[in-house]
């Protein structure tokens, strides 16, 4: 990999204090409001007429709201990026930002609701209460391992799509990225052997999608080493993925789990040393994707992988959400969908890697987060996949 990278950006606090001030949404209308007649339309006397016909017909929400190309981006502020449990209020730059993505690549409108409660129980509540408000919903920086609760149970709740995005567009992004890894390299990639550095939200989500991509080989850890039968220390969600994982019943820690691997992929905050990458098989693929400081200087791992990537913009290779979830989104609505399955995901990171699949390169296997090629590519693919009756059937988004 070239140890050239993108110039670095300097960016001054108050340039960026600025650019929130007020927040970063509004609300826009889609008609003028500037004569009699159109505020008669559009208010009283004439909207009665439009909810008296939704009260008689309420499918005709779809097309008389803006409901149905809503989505609500929901966060409770525990695990909001790299900084942790900092609780709803500051969470809600975060919120907003999702919001102006769905928009920019997707072309959806999207709203930020952060609530003040960690309770699994009053998150599917509230959630349940509002379902009129919106056509689907964006879990967004709820820590691990309630988030694989909460997500699964305003799936059951709700009949609309429902994606923790921390856990399946990092999955989605990071399968795109190791299609474009491999082709470049000619692997074969369930020949790999991957170490999975987090067993949190992205980490599991990561590990699943592998393992249906016939990933067999992987070996993941957490803080306190690689998951295996053996502990017993662990909760249900890494007991679980313990039992899938680690086929050679590795013990101890990272130095016994990347000797000889053939790919890292970090998603945790843990720092991984150079002597360590240089254990890795020869040809090895890195992504180190903690942010902002990944687990290895991406130039540091460049010294012994043949591809790198990480999740900042200043490095070629950027893993990054955006690419997936708002075509994933827009493709789940465009298609009517009530679930958001496995295959749309996969077809998500068919889509996001063909959009590069002819142009790869050691600093180009994914494409750029600016790319608006990429939000339509992955909404058609999504709703291609939808609409399949087979998809339209499958309920279990944690495959």
């Amino acid at each position: 990999m070239s140890d050239e990278q993108s110039p670095q950006v300097i960016i001054t606090d108050e340039e960026i204090f600025a650019a929130h001030v007020g927040g970063k949404l509004s609300v826009g209308l889609t008609a003028p409001l500037d004569t009699q007649r159109a505020l008669s339309i559009a208010y009283t006397p004439g909207v009665a007429q439009v909810s008296r016909a939704i009260a008689a017909d309420e499918t005709l929400a779809a097309r008389y709201t803006w409901s149905n190309r809503l989505v609500a981006v929901v966060s409770d502020g525990s695990a909001v990026l790299g900084l942790g449990d900092i609780g709803p209020a500051a969470a809600l730059p975060v919120m907003e930002g999702k919001c102006a993505l769905f928009q920019a690549y997707g072309g959806l409108n999207a709203i930020p609701v952060v609530l003040d409660t960690k309770d699994p129980d009053e998150i599917v509540e509230t959630l349940i209460r509002l379902r009129p408000t919106f056509g689907a919903v964006n879990l967004e920086d709820i820590s691990a391992p309630r988030c694989f609760e909460i997500e699964r149970r305003v799936i059951e709740a709700l009949n609309c799509p429902v994606m923790h995005d921390d856990q399946h567009g990092t999955a989605i992004v990071v399968l795109a990225a190791l299609m474009g890894a491999t082709k470049l390299l000619g692997r074969d990639m369930p020949s790999l052997r991957v170490v999975v550095s987090g067993a949190g939200a992205a980490g599991v989500a990561c590990t699943k999608l592998l393992l249906t991509m016939g990933v067999s080989d992987i070996t993941v850890l957490d803080s306190r080493g690689i998951l295996h039968s053996g502990r017993d220390d662990l909760n249900t969600v890494k007991a679980d993925l313990a039992r899938r994982t680690n086929p050679g019943n590795l013990t101890g820690g990272m130095v016994e789990a990347l000797d000889g691997a053939d790919v890292f992929l970090g998603v945790s905050a843990g720092l991984v040393p150079e002597e360590l990458i240089a254990t890795m098989a020869p040809g090895g693929i890195v992504f180190a994707l903690s942010n902002p400081d990944p687990e290895v200087h991406p130039q540091v791992a460049a010294k012994y992988a043949a591809v790198v990537a990480t999740g900042r913009s200043d490095f070629p290779n950027q893993i990054n959400n955006v690419l997936a979830f708002p075509g994933v989104f827009r493709g789940a609505l465009d298609a009517g969908a009530r679930r958001i399955t496995e295959r749309m995901m996969i077809a998500a990171a068919e889509a996001i890697f063909s959009v590069v699949s002819d142009d790869l390169a050691v600093d180009r296997i994914v494409p750029s987060p600016l790319d608006l090629r990429v939000g339509e590519a992955v909404a058609q693919a999504v709703a291609l996949v939808a609409e399949d009756p087979e998809t339209a059937e499958a309920a279990d988004i944690a495959g």
